[in-house]
């Protein structure tokens, strides 16, 4: 991964490389141990590491490390981190958006977040549809939906996502893949009530529609144990995967 001459290099440290692969391990046999519990395979969940905190060069530590797939919770940071790897010449992983997309921000993410997790209202859905028509582009989503009630999470409600699904799914331009859920901080019994009810939901949906609904993210670096044993598909990792300074719990 060398830079050319007068590209910007972007090459980690190899004590971090080594910091953040030996993390990768540690997650990984929690994250075997939870699915064990829940009767699951390991494979059946992806890890995206959300590199908001950090830059290029910790991505591609984490990249060497054996992570695949990367979020962005705002679009000018996932854009600085696709135009760093273009012009270092390094092929760009997958990178989806996870944080609250305004509408004057779509057209940083369509053609380059792999999945748009953040679709949180009718109204940008109906947005992000309506550019992505415009571009000719098939953008897959997931429906954020605020399972736990809480007034600081935004987000569909379960029964505005329940009277809304028929509609969305009518889009053009866009493909509903799931649900994206977040629990209340610090609270494991709340975290695995929204987790479970997120998975209901889901399966909700899925009855009602007849579609695969493949995916299920829910869980974060404190919680996501808890989200996998409930059936998400896919977690969303910071500070466990990239700071040294994150303490693991002892885990189970």
């Amino acid at each position: 991964m060398n830079s050319s001459e007068g590209m910007p290099s972007i090459e980690p440290s190899e004590g971090y490389v080594r910091f953040v692969r030996e993390r990768r391990e540690q997650i990984l046999a929690r994250l075997t141990r939870a699915c064990e519990r829940a009767g699951r395979n390991a494979s059946e969940v992806t890890l995206a590491a959300v590199s908001k905190t950090v830059g290029p060069a910790e991505v591609v530590a984490a990249m060497r490390a054996g992570y695949e797939a990367f979020a962005e919770n705002r679009p000018q940071e996932l854009v600085r981190k696709l135009d760093a790897f273009a012009a270092a010449g390094i092929e760009a992983p997958r990178f989806d958006m996870i944080g609250n997309l305004q509408k004057n921000k779509i057209n940083q993410v369509l053609g380059r977040a792999t999945l748009v997790q953040s679709i949180s209202s009718e109204s940008l859905a109906e947005a992000v549809s309506k550019r992505a028509e415009r571009e000719g582009l098939c953008v897959p989503v997931l429906l954020e939906c605020n399972v736990s009630g809480e007034l600081s999470k935004g987000g569909f409600s379960s029964d505005e996502v329940r009277a809304a699904v028929d509609d969305l799914l009518g889009l053009p331009g866009i493909r509903i893949e799931g649900v994206m859920s977040m629990a209340p901080a610090h609270d494991p019994a709340a975290a695995r009530e929204t987790f479970s009810g997120a998975r209901e939901l889901l399966g909700e949906l899925r009855e009602r529609t007849g579609l695969a609904l493949p995916v299920l993210s829910c869980g974060m670096s404190d919680d996501f144990e808890i989200a996998v044993e409930e059936g998400s598909t896919l977690v969303r990792l910071g500070r466990i995967v990239f700071s040294a300074d994150y303490d693991l719990p002892a885990g189970r």
